[in-house]
């Protein structure tokens, strides 16, 4: 019997920054999505009078939403590809939390929400051990 390395026995450790990023990356995506199905359902249930932009926005959004997911997917498994997308996805909750901030009310506290959430993935996905793990450390490559 020939031995096998021990990379391919035992899974990937992934560090609890790898799995904040790809799980707030999975959540913003799945938001995404989920707005999208949303925005289809309502042009063909007739409760958006414009039947066309309703339709496309949501196909947009749905498709939008997949590309989070695949990165956070890609960032469970390991693979380096996914951490560009996930970093800009939630990169692009800072401008909308700002917006959302200067509506006022209740909008202004679902819009710091946002702001935190991005924040997090981004400072958790840049962290030093995500980058060990999905590049190697510089005596490994």
């Amino acid at each position: 019997m020939t031995a096998e390395p021990a990379s391919a026995t035992t899974p990937v450790a992934r560090p609890v920054p790898l799995l904040v990023g790809a799980v707030t990356t999975a959540l913003e995506g799945a938001a995404m999505a989920g707005w999208g199905v949303y925005n289809l359902l309502s042009g063909f249930t007739g409760a958006d009078a414009d039947f066309g932009r309703a339709e496309l926005g949501g196909a947009v959004l749905l498709l939008m939403g997949l590309l989070p997911l695949l990165a956070a997917r890609a960032l469970l498994r390991g693979q380096r590809w996914g951490r560009s997308p996930a970093v800009l996805t939630n990169s692009i909750c800072l401008p909308v939390a700002y917006y959302m901030w200067q509506s006022g009310g209740a909008m202004a506290a679902v819009g710091a929400a946002v702001a935190l959430v991005g924040l997090a993935g981004i400072v958790a996905l840049l962290n030093p051990r995500v980058t060990a793990v999905l590049y190697g450390t510089p005596g490994e490559r």
